[in-house]
Protein backbone atom coordinates (compact mmCIF):
# COMPACT_ATOMS: atom_id res chain seq x y z
CA UNK A 1 0.00 0.00 0.00
CA UNK A 2 1.15 3.51 -0.82
CA UNK A 3 -0.20 7.01 -0.35
CA UNK A 4 0.45 10.53 -1.56
CA UNK A 5 1.45 13.21 0.92
CA UNK A 6 0.72 16.68 -0.47
CA UNK A 7 1.49 20.15 0.88
CA UNK A 8 -0.88 22.40 -1.00
CA UNK A 9 -0.85 26.02 -2.05
CA UNK A 10 1.92 26.13 -4.66
CA UNK A 11 1.27 27.64 -8.05
CA UNK A 12 2.29 25.47 -11.00
CA UNK A 13 4.77 26.57 -13.68
CA UNK A 14 6.54 24.59 -16.36
CA UNK A 15 6.13 22.00 -19.06
CA UNK A 16 4.62 18.49 -19.04
CA UNK A 17 5.11 15.85 -21.74
CA UNK A 18 1.92 13.84 -22.21
CA UNK A 19 2.15 10.05 -22.39
CA UNK A 20 0.56 7.78 -24.99
CA UNK A 21 -3.10 7.20 -24.25
CA UNK A 22 -3.88 4.35 -21.87
CA UNK A 23 -7.22 3.87 -23.60
CA UNK A 24 -5.45 3.52 -26.93
CA UNK A 25 -2.50 1.39 -25.82
CA UNK A 26 -4.63 -1.30 -24.16
CA UNK A 27 -6.77 -2.28 -27.20
CA UNK A 28 -3.66 -2.02 -29.41
CA UNK A 29 -1.88 -4.51 -27.14
CA UNK A 30 -4.92 -6.77 -27.45
CA UNK A 31 -4.77 -6.38 -31.23
CA UNK A 32 -1.15 -7.58 -31.26
CA UNK A 33 -2.46 -11.11 -30.59
CA UNK A 34 -3.94 -11.12 -34.11
CA UNK A 35 -0.58 -11.25 -35.89
CA UNK A 36 2.46 -13.51 -35.94
CA UNK A 37 4.61 -10.53 -36.83
CA UNK A 38 6.54 -8.41 -34.35
CA UNK A 39 4.81 -5.29 -33.06
CA UNK A 40 6.54 -2.37 -31.36
CA UNK A 41 4.38 0.15 -29.48
CA UNK A 42 6.16 3.43 -28.72
CA UNK A 43 6.04 5.82 -25.74
CA UNK A 44 3.97 3.49 -23.57
CA UNK A 45 3.25 4.73 -20.02
CA UNK A 46 4.53 2.65 -17.09
CA UNK A 47 1.14 2.15 -15.44
CA UNK A 48 -0.39 -0.89 -13.77
CA UNK A 49 -3.13 -1.39 -16.40
CA UNK A 50 -0.49 -1.75 -19.13
CA UNK A 51 1.65 -3.96 -16.90
CA UNK A 52 -1.31 -6.27 -16.29
CA UNK A 53 -2.10 -6.44 -20.01
CA UNK A 54 1.53 -7.41 -20.72
CA UNK A 55 1.28 -10.13 -18.06
CA UNK A 56 -1.85 -11.46 -19.75
CA UNK A 57 -0.13 -11.55 -23.15
CA UNK A 58 2.76 -13.51 -21.63
CA UNK A 59 0.34 -16.00 -20.04
CA UNK A 60 -1.24 -16.47 -23.47
CA UNK A 61 2.15 -17.53 -24.81
CA UNK A 62 3.22 -14.24 -26.40
CA UNK A 63 6.60 -12.65 -25.88
CA UNK A 64 6.08 -9.14 -24.53
CA UNK A 65 8.48 -6.81 -22.75
CA UNK A 66 9.21 -3.16 -22.04
CA UNK A 67 12.30 -1.82 -23.79
CA UNK A 68 12.76 1.61 -22.27
CA UNK A 69 9.53 3.50 -23.01
CA UNK A 70 8.43 1.04 -25.72
CA UNK A 71 6.83 -2.41 -25.68
CA UNK A 72 7.88 -5.17 -28.07
CA UNK A 73 5.38 -7.98 -28.71
CA UNK A 74 5.85 -11.23 -30.63
CA UNK A 75 2.65 -13.28 -30.67
CA UNK A 76 3.91 -16.02 -32.99
CA UNK A 77 4.15 -18.43 -30.05
CA UNK A 78 0.68 -17.63 -28.61
CA UNK A 79 -0.90 -20.96 -27.65
CA UNK A 80 -3.56 -20.25 -25.01
CA UNK A 81 -7.10 -18.89 -25.33
CA UNK A 82 -7.86 -18.53 -21.59
CA UNK A 83 -7.25 -15.27 -19.74
CA UNK A 84 -6.28 -15.92 -16.10
CA UNK A 85 -9.05 -14.95 -13.70
CA UNK A 86 -6.76 -13.06 -11.32
CA UNK A 87 -5.50 -10.75 -14.07
CA UNK A 88 -8.94 -10.37 -15.66
CA UNK A 89 -10.33 -9.20 -12.33
CA UNK A 90 -7.58 -6.58 -12.10
CA UNK A 91 -8.03 -5.20 -15.59
CA UNK A 92 -11.30 -4.11 -17.16
CA UNK A 93 -9.65 -3.88 -20.58
CA UNK A 94 -8.92 -7.61 -20.60
CA UNK A 95 -12.37 -7.88 -22.21
CA UNK A 96 -10.81 -6.54 -25.46
CA UNK A 97 -8.93 -9.79 -25.83
CA UNK A 98 -12.16 -11.68 -26.51
CA UNK A 99 -12.28 -10.41 -30.09
CA UNK A 100 -8.59 -11.11 -30.71
CA UNK A 101 -8.64 -14.59 -29.15
CA UNK A 102 -11.79 -15.61 -31.03
CA UNK A 103 -10.22 -14.39 -34.26
CA UNK A 104 -6.97 -16.30 -33.64
CA UNK A 105 -8.08 -19.51 -31.90
CA UNK A 106 -11.83 -19.66 -32.62
CA UNK A 107 -12.12 -20.09 -28.85
CA UNK A 108 -11.81 -17.84 -25.80
CA UNK A 109 -12.37 -18.10 -22.07
CA UNK A 110 -12.30 -15.13 -19.73
CA UNK A 111 -13.49 -14.34 -16.23
CA UNK A 112 -15.76 -11.31 -16.04
CA UNK A 113 -13.35 -8.35 -16.02
CA UNK A 114 -12.74 -5.95 -13.15
CA UNK A 115 -11.37 -2.41 -12.99
CA UNK A 116 -12.72 0.65 -11.20
CA UNK A 117 -15.99 0.43 -9.31
CA UNK A 118 -17.77 3.31 -11.05
CA UNK A 119 -21.05 1.56 -11.79
CA UNK A 120 -22.49 -1.22 -13.90
CA UNK A 121 -20.56 -1.75 -17.12
CA UNK A 122 -22.28 -4.74 -18.70
CA UNK A 123 -20.54 -6.57 -21.52
CA UNK A 124 -23.80 -7.40 -23.31
CA UNK A 125 -22.95 -5.15 -26.26
CA UNK A 126 -19.61 -6.91 -26.70
CA UNK A 127 -21.19 -10.36 -26.58
CA UNK A 128 -24.14 -9.51 -28.82
CA UNK A 129 -21.75 -8.15 -31.45
CA UNK A 130 -19.64 -11.31 -31.33
CA UNK A 131 -22.77 -13.46 -31.63
CA UNK A 132 -23.68 -11.60 -34.81
CA UNK A 133 -20.29 -12.64 -36.23
CA UNK A 134 -21.07 -16.31 -35.53
CA UNK A 135 -19.69 -16.82 -32.01
CA UNK A 136 -21.44 -19.17 -29.60
CA UNK A 137 -21.27 -17.77 -26.07
CA UNK A 138 -21.90 -19.43 -22.72
CA UNK A 139 -21.74 -17.66 -19.36
CA UNK A 140 -21.03 -20.05 -16.49
CA UNK A 141 -19.55 -19.79 -12.98
CA UNK A 142 -18.27 -16.27 -13.56
CA UNK A 143 -16.65 -17.07 -16.89
CA UNK A 144 -17.46 -16.15 -20.49
CA UNK A 145 -16.85 -19.07 -22.87
CA UNK A 146 -16.75 -18.38 -26.61
CA UNK A 147 -16.29 -20.63 -29.63
CA UNK A 148 -17.05 -20.64 -33.33
CA UNK A 149 -16.36 -22.62 -36.50
CA UNK A 150 -15.59 -19.42 -38.39
CA UNK A 151 -16.26 -15.70 -38.18
CA UNK A 152 -18.49 -14.25 -40.89
CA UNK A 153 -18.87 -10.55 -41.56
CA UNK A 154 -22.26 -8.97 -41.05
CA UNK A 155 -23.96 -5.69 -40.17
CA UNK A 156 -24.06 -4.87 -36.46
CA UNK A 157 -26.12 -2.07 -34.97
CA UNK A 158 -25.00 -1.10 -31.45
CA UNK A 159 -27.73 -0.06 -29.02
CA UNK A 160 -25.40 2.67 -27.77
CA UNK A 161 -21.97 3.85 -29.00
CA UNK A 162 -19.91 1.76 -26.58
CA UNK A 163 -16.16 2.26 -26.96
CA UNK A 164 -15.27 -1.22 -25.71
CA UNK A 165 -17.88 -3.02 -27.79
CA UNK A 166 -16.86 -1.11 -30.93
CA UNK A 167 -13.21 -2.04 -30.39
CA UNK A 168 -13.94 -5.68 -29.58
CA UNK A 169 -16.04 -6.13 -32.70
CA UNK A 170 -13.32 -4.48 -34.80
CA UNK A 171 -10.75 -6.93 -33.41
CA UNK A 172 -12.95 -9.93 -34.12
CA UNK A 173 -13.91 -8.78 -37.61
CA UNK A 174 -10.51 -7.98 -39.14
CA UNK A 175 -9.94 -11.63 -40.16
CA UNK A 176 -13.59 -12.62 -40.60
CA UNK A 177 -14.91 -13.77 -43.97
CA UNK A 178 -16.45 -10.92 -45.92
CA UNK A 179 -17.38 -7.44 -44.74
CA UNK A 180 -18.50 -6.27 -41.30
CA UNK A 181 -20.32 -2.96 -40.84
CA UNK A 182 -20.63 -1.48 -37.34
CA UNK A 183 -23.36 1.14 -37.06
CA UNK A 184 -23.79 3.57 -34.18
CA UNK A 185 -20.10 2.99 -33.50
CA UNK A 186 -18.24 4.95 -30.85
CA UNK A 187 -16.38 7.96 -32.28
CA UNK A 188 -13.62 8.45 -29.68
CA UNK A 189 -10.11 9.30 -30.94
CA UNK A 190 -8.91 5.98 -29.51
CA UNK A 191 -11.19 4.17 -32.00
CA UNK A 192 -9.46 5.99 -34.86
CA UNK A 193 -6.10 5.06 -33.37
CA UNK A 194 -7.02 1.38 -33.25
CA UNK A 195 -8.05 1.59 -36.91
CA UNK A 196 -4.66 3.14 -37.78
CA UNK A 197 -2.82 0.37 -35.96
CA UNK A 198 -4.88 -2.42 -37.52
CA UNK A 199 -4.32 -0.97 -40.97
CA UNK A 200 -0.59 -0.65 -40.20
CA UNK A 201 -0.41 -4.43 -39.71
CA UNK A 202 -2.42 -5.11 -42.87
CA UNK A 203 -6.10 -4.91 -41.97
CA UNK A 204 -8.70 -3.12 -44.09
CA UNK A 205 -10.70 -0.85 -41.80
CA UNK A 206 -12.30 2.50 -42.62
CA UNK A 207 -14.79 4.91 -41.10
CA UNK A 208 -13.45 5.13 -37.53
CA UNK A 209 -14.30 8.49 -36.04
CA UNK A 210 -17.73 8.38 -37.68
CA UNK A 211 -20.82 6.44 -36.67
CA UNK A 212 -20.18 3.71 -39.26
CA UNK A 213 -17.08 1.52 -39.45
CA UNK A 214 -16.49 -0.90 -42.34
CA UNK A 215 -14.09 -3.84 -42.00
CA UNK A 216 -13.14 -6.02 -44.95
CA UNK A 217 -11.70 -9.29 -43.64
CA UNK A 218 -8.14 -10.31 -44.53
CA UNK A 219 -6.31 -13.61 -44.16
CA UNK A 220 -3.01 -12.53 -42.64
CA UNK A 221 -1.55 -9.63 -40.67
CA UNK A 222 2.06 -8.51 -40.37
CA UNK A 223 4.49 -6.38 -38.35
CA UNK A 224 4.44 -2.70 -37.46
CA UNK A 225 6.00 -0.01 -35.31
CA UNK A 226 3.34 2.31 -33.97
CA UNK A 227 3.11 5.49 -31.90
CA UNK A 228 -0.32 5.79 -30.23
CA UNK A 229 -2.05 9.14 -29.77
CA UNK A 230 -1.40 11.16 -26.65
CA UNK A 231 -3.54 10.67 -23.56
CA UNK A 232 -6.27 13.31 -23.68
CA UNK A 233 -7.36 12.43 -20.13
CA UNK A 234 -3.87 12.92 -18.70
CA UNK A 235 -3.65 16.19 -20.64
CA UNK A 236 -7.00 17.32 -19.26
CA UNK A 237 -5.98 16.39 -15.73
CA UNK A 238 -2.86 18.59 -15.87
CA UNK A 239 -4.80 21.49 -17.41
CA UNK A 240 -7.33 21.29 -14.59
CA UNK A 241 -4.49 21.12 -12.04
CA UNK A 242 -3.04 24.35 -13.45
CA UNK A 243 -6.46 26.01 -13.40
CA UNK A 244 -7.01 25.04 -9.74
CA UNK A 245 -3.57 25.99 -8.46
CA UNK A 246 -2.89 29.03 -10.60
CA UNK A 247 0.22 29.63 -12.67
CA UNK A 248 1.14 28.74 -16.23
CA UNK A 249 1.60 25.20 -17.57
CA UNK A 250 2.54 24.06 -21.07
CA UNK A 251 1.55 20.61 -22.33
CA UNK A 252 3.77 19.00 -24.95
CA UNK A 253 2.70 16.26 -27.37
CA UNK A 254 -1.01 16.73 -27.10
CA UNK A 255 -4.05 17.47 -29.26
CA UNK A 256 -6.32 20.41 -28.55
CA UNK A 257 -8.97 18.98 -30.87
CA UNK A 258 -9.33 15.81 -28.78
CA UNK A 259 -10.11 17.81 -25.61
CA UNK A 260 -11.98 20.71 -27.17
CA UNK A 261 -15.00 20.20 -24.88
CA UNK A 262 -12.77 20.67 -21.81
CA UNK A 263 -10.93 23.67 -23.28
CA UNK A 264 -14.29 25.34 -23.94
CA UNK A 265 -15.29 24.93 -20.29
CA UNK A 266 -11.91 26.10 -18.97
CA UNK A 267 -12.22 29.27 -21.02
CA UNK A 268 -15.69 29.76 -19.50
CA UNK A 269 -14.02 29.44 -16.09
CA UNK A 270 -11.74 32.35 -16.95
CA UNK A 271 -8.52 30.56 -17.93
CA UNK A 272 -6.36 31.87 -20.76
CA UNK A 273 -5.50 29.12 -23.23
CA UNK A 274 -3.07 29.31 -26.15
CA UNK A 275 -2.66 26.55 -28.73
CA UNK A 276 0.31 26.11 -31.03
CA UNK A 277 0.74 22.91 -33.04
CA UNK A 278 0.94 20.06 -30.50
CA UNK A 279 1.28 22.35 -27.47
CA UNK A 280 -1.35 23.82 -25.16
CA UNK A 281 -0.50 26.60 -22.70
CA UNK A 282 -2.90 27.42 -19.87
CA UNK A 283 -2.63 30.51 -17.67
CA UNK A 284 -4.77 30.77 -14.54
CA UNK A 285 -5.11 33.68 -12.13
CA UNK A 286 -6.52 31.29 -9.50
CA UNK A 287 -9.70 33.45 -9.39
CA UNK A 288 -12.19 31.53 -11.49
CA UNK A 289 -15.93 31.60 -12.16
CA UNK A 290 -18.16 28.52 -12.17
CA UNK A 291 -19.74 27.29 -15.37
CA UNK A 292 -23.49 26.82 -15.14
CA UNK A 293 -23.50 23.12 -15.96
CA UNK A 294 -21.66 20.24 -17.56
CA UNK A 295 -22.98 16.87 -18.71
CA UNK A 296 -20.84 13.89 -19.58
CA UNK A 297 -21.49 12.49 -23.04
CA UNK A 298 -19.84 10.15 -25.54
CA UNK A 299 -17.16 11.83 -27.65
CA UNK A 300 -17.09 14.62 -28.76
CA UNK A 301 -19.05 15.58 -25.63
CA UNK A 302 -17.51 16.21 -22.22
CA UNK A 303 -15.60 13.05 -21.20
CA UNK A 304 -16.73 11.09 -18.17
CA UNK A 305 -13.04 10.44 -17.38
CA UNK A 306 -12.57 14.17 -16.64
CA UNK A 307 -15.79 14.68 -14.71
CA UNK A 308 -14.31 14.15 -11.23
CA UNK A 309 -11.32 16.41 -11.87
CA UNK A 310 -13.50 19.19 -13.29
CA UNK A 311 -15.95 18.91 -10.41
CA UNK A 312 -13.02 19.42 -8.02
CA UNK A 313 -12.20 22.60 -9.94
CA UNK A 314 -15.81 23.83 -9.71
CA UNK A 315 -15.67 23.39 -5.93
CA UNK A 316 -13.29 26.37 -5.65
CA UNK A 317 -14.86 28.54 -8.36
CA UNK A 318 -17.11 31.49 -7.58
CA UNK A 319 -20.77 30.57 -8.07
CA UNK A 320 -22.85 27.41 -8.46
CA UNK A 321 -22.77 24.57 -10.97
CA UNK A 322 -24.61 21.37 -11.82
CA UNK A 323 -22.59 18.35 -12.96
CA UNK A 324 -24.59 15.53 -14.55
CA UNK A 325 -23.03 12.09 -15.06
CA UNK A 326 -24.82 10.30 -17.90
CA UNK A 327 -22.54 7.30 -18.39
CA UNK A 328 -21.67 5.69 -15.03
CA UNK A 329 -24.17 5.71 -12.21
CA UNK A 330 -21.78 5.55 -9.25
CA UNK A 331 -19.06 7.87 -10.47
CA UNK A 332 -19.64 10.34 -7.62
CA UNK A 333 -18.02 8.08 -5.01
CA UNK A 334 -15.24 10.64 -4.61
CA UNK A 335 -17.68 13.35 -3.43
CA UNK A 336 -17.67 12.42 0.30
CA UNK A 337 -13.86 12.64 0.20
CA UNK A 338 -13.96 16.14 -1.32
CA UNK A 339 -16.44 17.14 1.40
CA UNK A 340 -13.75 16.24 3.97
CA UNK A 341 -11.66 18.93 2.32
CA UNK A 342 -14.40 21.54 2.59
CA UNK A 343 -16.30 21.06 -0.68
CA UNK A 344 -20.00 22.00 -0.73
CA UNK A 345 -21.57 19.33 -2.97
CA UNK A 346 -25.00 17.69 -2.90
CA UNK A 347 -25.58 14.63 -5.07
CA UNK A 348 -29.10 13.79 -6.20
CA UNK A 349 -29.39 10.78 -8.50
CA UNK A 350 -26.93 11.42 -11.35
CA UNK A 351 -26.36 15.13 -10.69
CA UNK A 352 -24.00 16.92 -8.33
CA UNK A 353 -24.95 20.42 -7.20
CA UNK A 354 -21.74 22.32 -6.48
CA UNK A 355 -21.50 25.59 -4.56
CA UNK A 356 -18.10 27.20 -4.75
CA UNK A 357 -16.03 27.71 -1.60
CA UNK A 358 -12.97 29.91 -1.07
CA UNK A 359 -10.47 27.04 -0.92
CA UNK A 360 -9.97 23.41 0.02
CA UNK A 361 -8.57 22.47 3.42
CA UNK A 362 -5.97 19.73 3.78
CA UNK A 363 -7.36 16.35 4.91
CA UNK A 364 -6.81 12.60 4.73
CA UNK A 365 -8.91 11.09 1.94
CA UNK A 366 -9.23 7.76 0.13
CA UNK A 367 -9.06 7.16 -3.64
CA UNK A 368 -11.92 4.81 -4.57
CA UNK A 369 -11.24 4.80 -8.32
CA UNK A 370 -8.78 6.09 -10.90
CA UNK A 371 -10.26 9.43 -11.93
CA UNK A 372 -11.80 10.20 -8.56
CA UNK A 373 -8.37 9.58 -7.05
CA UNK A 374 -6.79 12.03 -9.49
CA UNK A 375 -9.40 14.63 -8.48
CA UNK A 376 -8.39 14.22 -4.83
CA UNK A 377 -4.73 14.78 -5.73
CA UNK A 378 -5.64 18.00 -7.55
CA UNK A 379 -7.71 19.13 -4.57
CA UNK A 380 -4.72 18.46 -2.29
CA UNK A 381 -2.42 20.51 -4.52
CA UNK A 382 -4.85 23.45 -4.39
CA UNK A 383 -5.66 23.07 -0.68
CA UNK A 384 -4.44 25.02 2.29
CA UNK A 385 -2.26 22.73 4.41
CA UNK A 386 -1.30 19.07 4.27
CA UNK A 387 -3.31 16.29 2.64
CA UNK A 388 -2.89 12.54 2.36
CA UNK A 389 -4.46 10.51 -0.45
CA UNK A 390 -4.70 6.84 0.51
CA UNK A 391 -5.01 3.72 -1.68
CA UNK A 392 -3.31 5.24 -4.70
CA UNK A 393 -3.15 1.86 -6.46
CA UNK A 394 -6.21 3.08 -8.39
CA UNK A 395 -4.33 6.17 -9.57
CA UNK A 396 -1.38 3.98 -10.63
CA UNK A 397 -3.69 2.35 -13.19
CA UNK A 398 -3.77 5.41 -15.42
CA UNK A 399 -1.06 7.97 -14.62
CA UNK A 400 2.60 7.21 -15.22
CA UNK A 401 5.16 9.13 -13.13
CA UNK A 402 2.29 11.25 -11.79
CA UNK A 403 4.04 12.68 -8.76
CA UNK A 404 7.28 13.29 -10.69
CA UNK A 405 5.48 15.29 -13.37
CA UNK A 406 3.60 17.29 -10.74
CA UNK A 407 6.78 18.01 -8.78
CA UNK A 408 8.51 19.15 -11.97
CA UNK A 409 5.97 21.97 -12.32
CA UNK A 410 5.99 22.97 -8.64
CA UNK A 411 3.65 20.59 -6.85
CA UNK A 412 4.73 19.46 -3.38
CA UNK A 413 3.75 15.79 -3.56
CA UNK A 414 5.51 12.64 -2.37
CA UNK A 415 4.71 8.93 -2.71
CA UNK A 416 5.05 7.21 0.68
CA UNK A 417 4.84 3.51 1.59
CA UNK A 418 2.19 2.75 4.21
Amino acid sequence: MEKYVINGGNKLYGSVKIQSAKNSVLPILAAAVLTDGQVKILNVPHISDVSNMVKILIRLGCKAEYIGEDILIDSSSANCFEIPSGLAHELRSSIFLLGSLISRFKMAKIAFPGGCDIGLRPVDLHLNGLKRLGVEITEKNGYILCKCEKLVGTEIMLDCPSVGATENIMLAAVKAEGTTIIKNAAREPEIEDLQKFLNAIGAKVKGAGSGTIVIDGVNTLGSAEFLPINDRIEAGTFLIAAAMCGGEVELECTSAENISSLLHKLRENGCNIHIKNDKIILESSKTLTSVKSIETQPYPGFPTDLQAQFTALLCICKGQSIVTENLFETRFKYVPELRKMGADITVINRSAFVRGVDKFKGATVVAHDLRGGAALVLAGLAAEGRSEVLDISHINRGYGSFEYKLRAIGGDITRVAV
